[in-house]
């Protein structure tokens, strides 16, 4: 039996046992996956326990901690100087970061093209992903926060500078204008409670010709449902987070998933959220 499990600091409620388990089905593979909550200050004593894994999954705080206990990291790991998952083998423990590709995968999953002139909201880690991917895939970005976040944006934007040699336009939410390709959202807004609030009013998504909201809780949220209404291409957090974890599959196992495999994943995972 192989075993897995995702670290990170308050864990709560997590879908990413049932989706990992439900991978390991579809490929008839014996392995276990579970929750493994570690404190910031007890990670240096958890480390070699960790070790004893065939691999583990990393979320926050532990994404950029874990570093300098792994032997090597991936090119995007360490682009973007954060790990979230982790293979270990004879050779060692060797961080990645399949958000990235689960973002590129949900994406294409969706029929919608990373390109041309995008606008992401927030500034987060998770923002920042968003900001590196589009960048590399060769399109105009624009980063929009709120005020209090402009200093985060800009830090995004010199790092984008710095490592890519490209740049980026920063603004606030209020003073988004024009059209664009696509619209990712990074920010929590429109999460489960607050299912009422949506990142920008209605008449600026719709001059937007895709929707990217990385919130999956609801699965349809306001911003989803304005895009729908539009008749414009969407996708929520959900096939993002599936697809991470198909990627992490593929690093540890050497296995391959299909979209019609993770599509299957995703139904069910959808199901599952529904209860």
């Amino acid at each position: 039996m192989l075993n897995f499990c995702l670290i990170g600091y308050p864990l709560g409620h997590s879908m990413s046992p049932f989706i990992h388990n439900e991978l390991f089905k579809l490929k008839g593979i014996e392995a276990s996956y579970g929750l493994n909550a570690i404190e910031p200050e007890m990670l240096n004593d958890k480390v070699n326990e960790l070790k004893s894994l065939r691999g583990f999954n990393v979320t926050i705080p532990h994404k950029t901690n874990i570093i300098p206990f792994l032997s090597e990291l991936s090119d995007r790991a360490g682009l973007f100087g954060a790990v979230n998952t982790v293979s270990i083998d004879e050779n060692g423990a060797k961080g990645y970061n399949t958000d990235c590709f689960g973002f590129l995968r949900a994406l294409e999953m969706a029929g919608i093209t990373l390109g041309g002139k995008v606008l992401l909201c927030g500034s987060g880690g998770v923002s920042r992903m968003f900001a590196f991917e589009s960048v590399l895939a060769n399109a105009e970005l624009t980063i929009a926060v709120r005020d209090a976040d402009i200093d985060a944006a800009m830090l995004i934007k010199k790092e984008i500078e710095d490592k890519l040699g490209r740049t980026a336009v920063v603004t606030t939410i209020d003073r988004v204008d024009g059209e664009f390709d696509l619209l990712i959202n990074g920010t929590p807004v429109g999460m489960f409670p607050n299912v009422e609030a949506c990142v920008l009013p209605k008449e600026k998504v719709c001059r937007c010709k895709a929707v990217f909201d990385a919130v999956y809780n609801p699965q349809e949220t306001l911003l989803i449902k304005y895009a729908k209404e539009a008749g414009i291409k969407y996708s929520n957090g959900l096939p993002m987070l599936v697809w991470q974890a198909a990627v992490a599959q593929e690093i540890w196992l050497d296995v391959e998933f299909s979209m019609d495999e993770v599509r299957l994943v995703l139904n069910k995972t959808e199901e599952e959220m529904n209860k």
